[in-house]
């Protein structure tokens, strides 16, 4: 690495950022970050030097990239359910023109690698296989096709020996105190008795902890190896909906539910309840969406960063 030189974080200010900023400072980086939103004041505890600024705006990330090592790129427009049409343009600007903005300055600064933080939603539905980083991409959404195109201006950079310095890692579904979004929902809803299963709980998901989010990140930026590659990462297990259950209601100190509602009925009514509301101009309580998500089997293979780079996942479900 360059001698004292600047780690770049953007959209650091966001559900996993800190963690990954804290990571980067434990083992004694410089850190600089680029967010839209003010830092907290952990940031500037650690020494963060922490700039405000738009990865879509050129100028400003043409400053924060000056005497950087290597830049690790969170910043994107997230998923939701079924968006808009009119969100498309917004994610396209950012999500594939804040990389194309923050690739082009890394390469004119002479940073020695670019982290691009993905997604394993580019896969798109698995058809109940096992997935791995040779399988083809199939993106079903608007936010996992610009995570796709994001990650070939990443691969496709390469330095002035025409090295490539770009890597790419396909994140499973990150869980930690930050994080919100549909298992803190599921939490919730165990926590108040309100939930009832859909299906039979068989249908897999594929995790990662924050924590080990950051340690996949460090191994990235430093491990050779990790050039012009793409890992998928992920706590190493899938787990079953029934496993995610019953954990969280172990933690609860609650009874799992005895009830299940068969998948097909449910997503007719919830179909009937989404179109009503949609008629009514109404936000809909539930979507057929609602009930593909919870019901779709995710199971992606994170060997190859653990063969490759000697990453460990430090924790699992029941840790």
């Amino acid at each position: 690495m360059k001698d004292k030189a600047f780690i770049l974080v953007t959209g650091a200010t966001g559900a996993v950022g800190p963690c990954i900023v804290t990571a980067l400072c434990d083992a004694g980086c410089r850190v600089r970050t680029l967010s839209i939103d003010s830092p907290p004041a952990s940031f500037e505890a650690m020494n963060v030097e922490a700039m405000i600024g738009d990865v879509t705006d050129v100028s400003a990330v043409h400053d924060a990239m000056q005497n950087v090592d290597s830049v690790i790129h969170l910043a994107a427009l997230l998923h939701i359910e079924n968006p808009p049409p009119a969100l498309k343009e917004k994610y396209e600007k950012i999500n594939v023109g804040g990389t194309s903005t923050v690739i082009a300055a890394a390469v004119q600064a002479g940073v020695r690698r670019a982290v691009l933080f993905s997604t394993i939603a580019v896969y798109g539905q698995s058809g109940g296989q096992i997935l791995t980083e040779d399988s083809r991409p199939c993106p079903d959404t608007f936010y996992a096709r610009t995570k796709l195109d994001a990650e070939r201006i990443v691969l496709n950079a390469k330095d002035n020996n025409g090295e490539r310095i770009g890597t790419v890692l396909r994140m499973g579904a990150i869980y930690g105190s930050r994080i919100k979004g549909n298992y803190q929902r599921l939490l919730q809803s165990l926590a108040k008795g309100r939930f009832i299963p859909i299906g039979d709980g068989s249908n897999r998901r594929t995790l990662v902890y924050d924590k080990d989010v950051a340690n996949a990140v460090l191994l990235a930026i430093r491990h050779p190896a990790a050039a012009g590659k793409i890992f998928n990462v992920s706590d190493g297990k899938f787990h079953t909906v029934n496993d995610l259950i019953s954990i969280m209601c172990r933690v609860l100190n609650r009874k799992p539910p005895g009830l299940k509602l068969p998948v097909g009925p449910v997503r007719f009514a919830a179909g009937l309840v989404e179109d009503m509301a949609r008629l009514a101009g109404i936000q809909p309580p539930i979507m057929r969406a609602t009930i593909d998500k919870y019901t779709e089997d995710v199971a992606v293979d994170s060997q190859r960063i653990q063969c490759e780079l000697g990453f460990v996942p430090q924790y699992d479900l029941s840790a």
